[in-house]
């Protein structure tokens, strides 16, 4: 279980992330698409489903989105009303600034009531309207959560330019999160840099590592590399000029995704940090998306044969483009 193994510190924590469907898809239509999604999730050997809460984020950058944004349904109305039949813990992402107090209090006993986990999420920018700041939303977790684990969010690129995010971690630590999913890695020299400083910070004050896990991404086309550069992705120039140069995008990410699994594996098991990853596709392509199942199985393997992972379920051949399986 998710919970346990965070709880315990267990390395080797293997979740899938997915964003809930179109707000204004009709009933039957978002009905059906969370059919065809738990056919695909209930076989992976995951421990855990991420729902991610989208956010309008254009306040937070003046470049043009490459895909319009559209509301989506709320993760924890799609976790429960449509995802209820998967056996699968469920970890929920909530972005509080839409939120008031009583309201931040009311999610959080419906988080608890069923047995889910929650990241808390702050606001994109400093320009967009929030009802709530993240240390007040911290602050009503404290009094009302009882059983429920809290995570929080790492940003490597956010350490780059500030050399901060450790202390952000440290600090959302001190207020109650014991796990956190990172933005999508694509630079593993950010990664390690964020890594060291935690560790070292948490070496020098005596403070136990909190369980980090890292996300990862397959990529298919030009315009999802410009959407992930949108998001705030940081893709170094020479693997941007890798994969738009490559004759085919998505298996060479795949392999790129492959080979940042290995180094983070080896970094964190040599500073004893407890670990794992978070598997997505940021595009609703059925081809990135089939190779983001793939990629799963394929850290799974990797994960099984560092030692810091047991086989829980066998893994399911699952059908992925052909240039993904073509060896090289």
């Amino acid at each position: 279980m998710f919970k346990e193994k965070v709880k315990n510190r267990e390395s080797g924590i293997l979740l899938y992330g997915i964003t809930p469907p179109k707000a204004q898809n009709a009933h039957e239509k978002n009905q059906e698409i969370s059919q065809k999604r738990m056919a695909d999730l209930l076989p992976l050997p995951i421990d855990g489903l991420v729902i991610y809460d989208l956010q309008d984020e254009s306040h937070r950058t003046a470049q043009e989105r490459p895909f319009p944004f559209l509301p989506t349904l709320d993760p924890h109305v799609f976790a429960s009303d449509y995802l209820k039949e998967l056996p699968i813990p469920k970890i929920i992402y909530g972005s509080v600034g839409k939120f008031s107090k009583p309201e931040l209090s009311s999610w959080i006993s419906t988080i608890q009531q069923s047995r889910y986990s929650a990241v808390f999420v702050g606001a994109p920018s400093k320009d967009q309207v929030a009802h709530m700041k993240l240390p007040e939303a911290y602050e009503i977790w404290r009094q009302e959560n009882k059983s429920a684990v809290l995570g929080g969010v790492m940003i490597p690129e956010r350490h780059h330019s500030g050399r901060s995010e450790h202390m952000k971690i440290v600090h959302k630590m001190d207020a109650g999160c014991s796990f956190f999913i990172s933005q999508c890695v694509y630079s593993i020299g950010y990664t390690k840099n964020v890594l060291s400083d935690l560790y070292f910070y948490c070496q020098v004050n005596q403070l136990p590592l909190p369980t980090l896990i890292f996300t990862l991404t397959t990529c298919g086309s030009v315009k999802t590399i410009d959407f992930m550069n949108w998001l705030g992705i940081h893709i170094p120039i020479w693997l941007r000029n890798e994969l738009t140069n490559c004759q085919d995008i998505l298996s060479t990410s795949v392999d790129l995704c492959l080979d940042l699994a290995e180094e983070i594996i080896e970094f964190c098991i040599a500073k004893s940090i407890p670990f794992g990853f978070n598997i997505e596709s940021v595009s609703i392509r059925k081809d990135e998306i089939d190779a983001s199942l793939y990629l799963l199985n394929q850290v799974d393997q990797l994960l099984q044969a560092s030692g810091v992972r047991k086989v829980t379920k066998a893994a399911t051949l699952i059908e992925v483009p052909n240039s993904v399986l073509e060896p090289k």
